[in-house]
């Protein structure tokens, strides 16, 4: 990277890199939750308090910061030609990398409390998944109407998060940047002309 250069990686791909990472493994320690045999409380009532749980916990993550990230998002100012714009495949990769060990204990924490309340702490994992998918969504219909993606520098970020007290504001460019939609969804790979 030159010298003044930039390095941005996008906000709302940062949003929907742990999103996944706690669905499938909340899923997985709920459904094994669910086949603990002799838990305190019972299955039914884990299970009960699991989608209680599961619904505070995606409206929660949903709901916190949304100012901010609006704010943010009002505020950004066009990208500049010295910008280096991060791969999708990257971003969500130094992100995993970065937090692979509080995966590794969310998950195992989520498969432990089973023993009091099964299903209750993957539930609780998978519905913050859920909040932060809803909360992509959401900041990509925000570039879909302002016809904008939203940058964000990858050092801050890393710190704090794509609104973390280190984020003083946010880049746009097109959206025809990169290989991430509005959203952060995968850009679909442009099928094969037939011959």
């Amino acid at each position: 990277m030159g010298r003044g250069a930039v390095a941005l990686a996008r906000v709302a791909v940062l949003l929907r890199a742990p999103a996944g990472w706690l669905w499938w493994p909340g899923l997985l320690a709920a459904g094994a939750g669910v086949l603990v045999p002799g838990s305190l409380t019972g299955r039914r009532i884990g299970v009960f308090a699991g989608a209680a749980l599961f619904v505070v916990a995606a409206y929660v993550v949903f709901a916190v910061r949304r100012k901010r990230y609006a704010q943010l998002a009002k505020a950004a100012s066009r990208a500049g030609k010295s910008a280096v714009l991060q791969d999708r495949a990257v971003t969500l990769r130094v992100w995993r990398r970065a937090h692979r060990w509080w995966l590794l204990v969310a998950f195992l924490a989520a498969l432990g409390s089973s023993f009091a309340l099964p299903a209750a702490g993957g539930m609780l994992l998978a519905g913050a998944g859920l909040g932060l998918w809803a909360k992509a969504l959401w900041l990509g219909r925000w570039e879909h109407g302002h016809d904008a993606l939203l940058w964000v520098r990858t050092e801050a970020a890393v710190r704090g998060g794509p609104a973390g007290r280190d984020v003083r504001g946010y880049l746009t460019t097109g959206v025809a940047a990169k290989d991430a939609r509005p959203g952060g969804a995968k850009t679909a790979r442009p099928k094969a002309a037939r011959a």
